[in-house]
């Protein structure tokens, strides 16, 4: 469409544009990178401007002039989120932070609880038609611009144009700039490439085939998607598109067929990135780009089973209160998107929420697993709200447990060095009882390839893995519900009691060399049940005695095959050559599975209805 013929009237230059802008005006500026870069340089430069309220999502243009000698008296900027351009001088007290949920900041513009008096924004050129397109910005800009009293738009060439709700017509502005200039472009910097890939690895063992993901802002979150390569049919419903995304896009790993909720369709609100990927946006209409209202809200983002929400935080304290947006009194970011999404992916059939923190920060020398949030935090995400927090130490599950169950499964994965002060704190606040032992302080990330999954031939699906400090709970609820002949059978004493101090005498005597316990479970619902136990102790410096329990309504499938099999592995890494045992001579089918993986086994009476066997290794 020709411009020049369809509206001469409104046609301006970036300088002529803002020269409509009056003083004391409230001005809304299109978010990140989409915001009208030509201009907010003509308004800054425009010194007839005077005493002006800025409202903004993301800013990243006004960090270049926050040292300038009078900006700060001729203009106020109230910041919905402190991007990274913008946070020293939140710290230095030049910006106004606005700590609200992203999916509210529409409706404070319809409701005219925030006046707008102006709105700057950046749109694609029109088609014939006369609609441009927001492009990589709908998110809060739509409705910034649709009240506010007078709409400028710079109209790029560089724009994007994408589908969905990012349709504004040449009727609603009211002044045209035109002029080209690349986008701003966000690309992450360099990090600890070992803490992503380490953190990246267990959020991969959560993300299943067919889920729908929302990705948080920050680099972590970003950077750990590119660990979901193999996965397949992910869907996408997420705020915010990073290049994180654009190899899950291209290898069609992200194919949005399962979602249950505008399937074939990634649903997001903006783009912040490189070229590359706002090339990638252009005109695809697998792309659908909402309001931010309707993106984050809750209940929208609840319609798709399965919903998995991924996103950082900067501390988690032993009770799981997470703080996202400050560190200690100083506005570091903001709550942004975090809480809706935890909060609808909680509302999910199927769903739950991750958050992503490396162990330490400062180089090593500070735990961002702690006791209490630093003085002056804010909790964006209440304890109520957490699900999972990842580290590179391995993953905490965090949902309806108690603050006992959370201390021990954060302490676990904690940074070695901070988990026994972590414990001592605990204490100290009543959180655990005071005999309460702490975690190891190895690194157990070679536990991993211990774990396994299996369907057996009935169709029952069982996890496998080493026993950890975590898992006392569960495993006391499994002793439990034993039968007496099952207990007789392994302890080979009617015992009616399993305490706690028993309990963490024996997840504290597993070293995972010399002593080895693996559990079976099985998911029901929401929670995991354990199913099986076996455990092998060393008995010499050759041997190691082995003994199983396994729940009796699934006696016969192979559990305890399976259990032996990964036992003798792990046993012959750590230089054992054999497995004695001991069972009651009536045990048939204990003696049985034994003679079927060995042969060989010799067996002698003990007495007391006893036998001792003695198994080697082939």
């Amino acid at each position: 469409m020709d411009l020049n013929q369809y509206c001469p009237e409104k046609l301006a230059t970036p300088e002529e544009g803002v020269k409509h802008i009056k003083n004391g005006s409230r001005i809304f500026i299109g978010t990140g990178c989409g915001e009208p870069q030509s201009l907010i340089r003509a308004m800054v430069d425009n010194r007839l401007i005077q005493d002006a309220v800025i409202y903004q999502m993301l800013s990243l243009t006004f960090a270049r002039y926050m040292d300038d000698e009078d900006f700060l008296e001729r203009f106020s900027l109230k910041l919905f989120f402190i991007s990274y351009f913008m946070r020293q001088a939140a710290f230095e007290g030049k910006i106004d932070y606005i700590p609200v949920y992203l999916s509210q900041i529409p409706e404070l513009f319809t409701s005219k609880e925030i006046g707008l008096d102006v709105a700057l924004i950046q749109v694609s050129p029109p088609d014939r038609f006369g609609f441009c397109s927001l492009g990589i910005s709908v998110d809060i800009t739509l409705s910034g611009m649709q009240n506010a009293k007078m709409v400028i738009a710079q109209v790029n060439p560089e724009m994007p144009r994408t589908w969905g709700d990012s349709l504004v017509h040449l009727d609603e502005l009211d002044y045209l700039v035109v002029h080209g200039e690349p986008l701003l472009e966000s690309l992450p910097g360099v990090k600890n490439q070992e803490v992503i890939k380490r953190i990246g690895h267990y959020v991969r063992q959560l993300v299943d085939d067919g889920a729908t993901l929302q990705i948080g802002f920050g680099h972590l979150p970003d950077a750990v998607v590119s660990y979901l390569s193999d996965k397949k049919d992910l869907g996408i419903h997420t705020q915010v598109l990073t290049d994180g995304l654009l190899p899950l896009f291209k290898k069609k790993v992200v194919t949005n067929r399962k979602k249950t909720y505008l399937p074939g369709r990634v649903v997001a609100s903006l783009c912040m990135g490189s070229r590359e990927l706002y090339d990638y946006v252009d005109n695809n209409p697998m792309f659908y780009f909402r309001s931010s209202e309707f993106v984050n809200d809750p209940n929208v983002i609840a319609r798709n089973d399965n919903f998995i929400s991924i996103s950082s935080a900067l501390e988690v304290d032993l009770t799981g209160q997470i703080c996202s947006d400050s560190k200690g009194y100083l506005f570091y970011s903001g709550i942004g998107d975090q809480v809706d999404f935890i909060r609808g992916s909680s509302m999910s059939k199927g769903g739950f929420s991750i958050i992503v923190i490396p162990s330490t920060a400062k180089d090593g020398k500070v735990s961002r697993i702690v006791a209490h949030l630093s003085e002056g935090a804010g909790v964006a995400t209440t304890r109520g709200d957490i699900d999972i927090v990842v580290t590179e130490y391995g993953i905490a599950e965090l949902r309806r447990k108690s603050i006992y169950q959370r201390v021990i499964e954060l302490a676990q994965i904690a940074h070695p060095k901070f988990r026994q002060s972590l414990i001592e704190e605990a204490k100290k606040r009543r959180y655990i009882f005071g005999d309460q032992l702490p975690p190891t302080t190895e690194d157990l990330m070679f536990l991993d390839d211990y774990k396994n999954t299996v369907t057996f031939s009935s169709g029952k699906t069982i996890e496998f893995r080493p026993l950890l400090p975590s898992d006392e709970f569960e495993a006391r609820h499994f002793f439990y519900s034993l039968q007496e002949k099952t207990v007789y059978d392994r302890y080979f004493y009617k015992r009616r009691v399993f305490s706690r101090e028993m309990l963490q005498k024996q997840w504290s005597s597993v070293d995972y060399r010399r002593n080895m316990s693996i559990i079976g479970f099985r998911q029901v619902g929401r929670s995991k049940q354990i199913v099986a136990i076996g455990s092998y102790s060393e008995y010499d410096k050759e041997r190691a005695e082995v003994a199983f329990l396994v729940k009796e309504e699934l006696h016969g499938l192979g559990i305890g095959s399976n259990l032996l099999q990964t036992l003798e592995t792990i046993a012959r890494e750590n230089g054992y050559k054999g497995f004695v045992a001991t069972t009651l001579a009536e045990n048939k089918k204990m003696i049985g599975m034994f003679r079927k993986r060995y042969p060989n086994l010799t067996t002698k009476s003990s007495g007391g209805g006893e036998i001792d066997i003695d198994m080697i290794f082939e």
